[in-house]
């Protein structure tokens, strides 16, 4: 079948072929590209918001907390700011204020919490429960699906490393009398040290920047898509010009020599290989043409 296709044809269909497999291997590596840029961005985002969360979880141990501790057995309620998780938690809340940040999340997830604000939900208490089933793992990332949408998560263990941590967690009969007035006698007790209490986890908005990165690939694939036609076209006419024309020319002619018209030549202008062939038919042309001479002097 391809043998009795034209040149152009033939020519058009292994270009079309080229412009499909270069399309398929440009858009494959590009999506997998920009997926792999919007996951970077994210999860960069995510680590970043978790290393300040850390910074003032560190600054509220290390420095409030020692300048209020002694106030915890006198005042009638608790001061929630000795506690470094209520730093965290109400500088996240500012922080969300900005319309640009209100879909990010910041969790301190705990099975059992003095604060019933920070009980895990299902999917929390999974990832505390993997915590807790391997210590030797210190992250577990991923994607979720919310309400507002699909959101990317960081979530680190965290552990009570201080005994300092106990004087609050441990019994009710230690704990200060202000966090019992605050908060009663139900919750956050029994903990242990260095035992997983909570997952603290980062939730990062990662819909808007896939979406970004699915318009980004979108509009490459149509540029690539346009310039690969544009190709195609001025190829096209290039072989239309420079070949297909020429050999066209060359195939009327040697049909009229082909019925005895010896008086028109192979007229070629150019060096290349169209025009040596040009040259070779007019020898042959003249060879014939004393082919026939001599034919027609020896029949009379």
């Amino acid at each position: 079948m391809l043998n009795n296709l034209k040149i152009g044809t033939k020519v058009n269909l292994l270009l079309i072929l080229v412009f499909i497999i270069s399309i398929l291997v440009t858009s494959i590596t590009m999506s997998t590209l920009l997926q792999h840029r919007a996951q970077k961005e994210v999860t960069s985002k995510a680590i970043i918001l978790m290393r300040t969360m850390n910074s003032v979880r560190k600054y509220t141990q290390d420095r409030i907390n020692p300048l209020l501790k002694s106030r915890l057995e006198t005042e009638t309620q608790f001061i929630p700011e000795t506690v470094p998780a209520f730093s965290a938690i109400k500088i996240f809340e500012n922080f969300r204020k900005d319309n640009e940040f209100k879909n990010f999340i910041y969790r301190e997830a705990a099975i059992n919490p003095t604060n019933l604000r920070d009980k895990a939900d299902n999917f929390e208490t999974k990832i505390l429960q993997s915590f807790r089933n391997n210590p030797k793992t210190q992250e577990i990332t991923g994607f979720r699906k919310l309400p507002q949408g699909e959101v990317f998560y960081i979530a680190r263990p965290l552990a009570i490393t201080q005994p300092s941590c106990l004087e609050c967690h441990s019994t009710v009969e230690k704990a200060p009398k202000s966090l019992l007035a605050s908060y009663g006698t139900k919750n956050g007790f029994g903990w242990q040290l260095n035992e997983i209490v909570a997952a603290q986890i980062i939730s990062v908005p990662s819909q808007e920047v896939f979406e970004d990165a699915e318009h980004s690939w979108s509009m490459i694939i149509g540029l690539v898509i346009a310039i690969f036609a544009l190709v195609i076209l001025l190829l096209n006419l290039l072989i239309k010009r420079a070949i297909v024309q020429r050999i066209k020319s060359i195939e009327k002619i040697a049909q009229q020599v082909s019925v005895g018209n010896m008086s028109i030549d192979f007229d070629e202008k150019h060096n290349d290989e169209i025009g040596g062939l040009a040259v070779a038919f007019n020898r042959m042309k003249a060879s014939l043409q004393i082919a026939l001479n001599l034919l027609e002097k020896n029949e009379n």
